[in-house]
């Protein structure tokens, strides 16, 4: 049985990350491992959209991460890409090099391969970075996705967005 969140479920949650987000006139920034660019095409599926996100980077290697994004390579080398320091500096770059007010960011090994014993296939970290007056906050959650590679993506993609409704 598949227990993976239906298109319906993640267009409802980007709705609501809609109005939140317009509520408190933030604009959002996404930075994407995992999904792809998936949250990005979620945000980007809403009319209107343009008023409340900005944009996002798809950051699928390690050298985008530290091109795009400003990612430490020792970061990366210390920590691995799908790590909780690796996506709040992915979090953290998004704010400062993409604008806006809050940033998602999503790392993880979707499968069905690339796992290892100490982080398997599901592994995901996310991170929400938010700019409050002159400091940047960030939250981050580090997840075990069950299921194959769309099923994790998928469910990755409902934590990033329930995440931004705090």
């Amino acid at each position: 049985m598949n227990d993976s969140p239906s298109d319906a479920v993640l267009h409802a949650l980007i709705e609501r990350v809609a109005g939140f987000t317009l509520a408190r006139d933030h604009l959002l920034v996404t930075a994407e491992s995992c999904t792809g660019g998936w949250l990005a095409k979620l945000c980007t599926d809403l009319p209107g959209s343009s008023h409340w996100y900005a944009g996002g980077a798809v950051v699928y290697s390690n050298a985008l991460k530290e091109a795009v994004l400003g990612v430490q390579p020792a970061t990366l080398v210390s920590e691995g890409a799908v790590s909780e320091a690796v996506v709040r500096e992915m979090a953290i770059g998004a704010l400062e090099r993409l604008g806006g007010d809050i940033a998602v960011a999503i790392s993880g090994i979707a499968g069905p391969d690339g796992g290892t014993p100490e982080k398997p296939v599901g592994t995901v970290w996310v991170a929400w970075a938010e700019r409050k007056d002159e400091e940047i906050a960030v939250r981050t959650a580090g997840l075990h996705l069950p299921g194959g590679r769309d099923d994790v993506r998928r469910q990755a993609l409902v934590a990033a967005l329930d995440g931004l409704l705090v």
